[in-house]
């Protein structure tokens, strides 16, 4: 293995461990924010993902880790929506009285 791929794998997980260290030190105020930007950012994977898959020199194994990266951000998307929509409903007051 090379030194610059052995690098990417270090660098790949150590931001995993940050990544994970970091939202569970998010304050639950801030969590919808969060949300939001985490879906700004999916969506910008999604659109880089399919220019990488829809390209005509693409190998067959950057098409297949492209699908697999616009499945699983666009439901990365779809429930960071829906989990946001949860939580601001629950500050809504009730008009029936």
């Amino acid at each position: 293995m090379s030194v610059e791929v052995e690098l990417s794998i270090y660098v790949f997980v150590l931001a995993g461990f940050l990544g994970l260290e970091l939202v569970h030190k998010v304050s639950p105020l801030l969590h919808t924010p969060l949300m939001s930007l985490t879906n700004a950012i999916s969506a910008i994977s999604v659109v880089g993902a399919i220019l990488i898959t829809g390209s005509g020199e693409a190998t067959v194994l950057s098409k297949v880790l492209g699908t697999l990266a616009v499945v699983t951000a666009t439901i990365n998307i779809v429930s960071g929506f829906l989990i946001t929509d949860r939580m601001l409903k629950m500050f809504r007051k009730d008009d029936k009285k």
